[in-house]
């Protein structure tokens, strides 16, 4: 059994997070789909918009997964060179038969997201869907971001920002952390696995708290909440 990883910024739990992920990477997108009802596909959709508004050349998906929202902006933008980075290999793999079966040229690579493998102003544009709050150190996932893109570039995460106060955010509070786990443990056999989710987003920084964490390393930033707050995306454009 994989060890559960600590949650939270600035937190040694890489490693754990990596076994965890490649234990449970057969049945993800299904969870994925099971889980949020389906509701995650309007968000990275909503998502998706915003990253490729500008119209990039090259595109990097950080903590690209099983390559969902790779495979959606290259769907999206076909003329777009789109570049998934993820460092759990069985995630990558499922990610590449995905892009085989549907015919979609990306590149799935190995990379670890606090010390990207790419030189500086590699891309125009830097997504990141649900897999920030899994980062050991946001400041320095930020940093890489900023670094990588070129001037006037785009960076774009979707995540699980805290539930709201109010009657919504007790319901999803308790779906989240006690409905949530036991599914999760059904289907994919490791509980552990889904309990890590629910506390990663209760320790994850409210959306304004991101901003300012996105400000304070050089992007100008904007967010919004979706579906009441259950999700959010914040877009944060590098200066020219």
């Amino acid at each position: 059994m994989t060890k559960r990883p600590a949650v939270g910024d600035k937190q040694d739990k890489g490693s754990d997070v990596q076994a965890m992920f490649a234990s449970i990477a057969p049945r993800y997108d299904l969870l994925n789909r099971v889980l949020s009802l389906g509701v995650d596909r309007g968000w990275r959709r909503a998502a998706a918009h915003e990253a490729l508004a500008l119209k990039p050349a090259r595109v990097l998906d950080v903590a690209t997964g099983t390559a969902d929202f790779a495979l959606e902006l290259k769907t999206r933008a076909p003329q777009a060179e789109v570049i998934g980075s993820d460092f759990v290999p069985q995630m990558l793999a499922i990610g590449r038969e995905k892009a085989a079966a549907r015919h979609i040229d990306i590149r799935l690579e190995e990379g670890d997201a606090l010390n990207l493998p790419y030189p500086d102003g590699s891309f125009d544009t830097i997504t990141c869907a649900f897999g920030f709050r899994n980062f050991a150190d946001y400041a320095r996932g930020l940093a890489e971001f900023h670094r990588v893109l070129a001037p006037g570039g785009r960076a774009v995460i979707l995540e699980f920002p805290p539930p709201r106060p109010g009657l919504l955010g007790s319901l999803f509070r308790v779906y989240f952390q006690h409905v949530l786990p036991r599914i999760g443990g059904l289907i994919s056999g490791n509980a552990g696995a889904y309990s890590y989710l629910p506390e990663s987003v209760l320790a994850f920084p409210e959306p304004e708290r991101l901003a300012g964490l996105m400000r304070a390393t050089g992007f100008r930033t904007r967010y919004r909440l979706l579906t009441f707050g259950i999700a959010a995306i914040h877009v944060g454009d590098k200066l020219p």
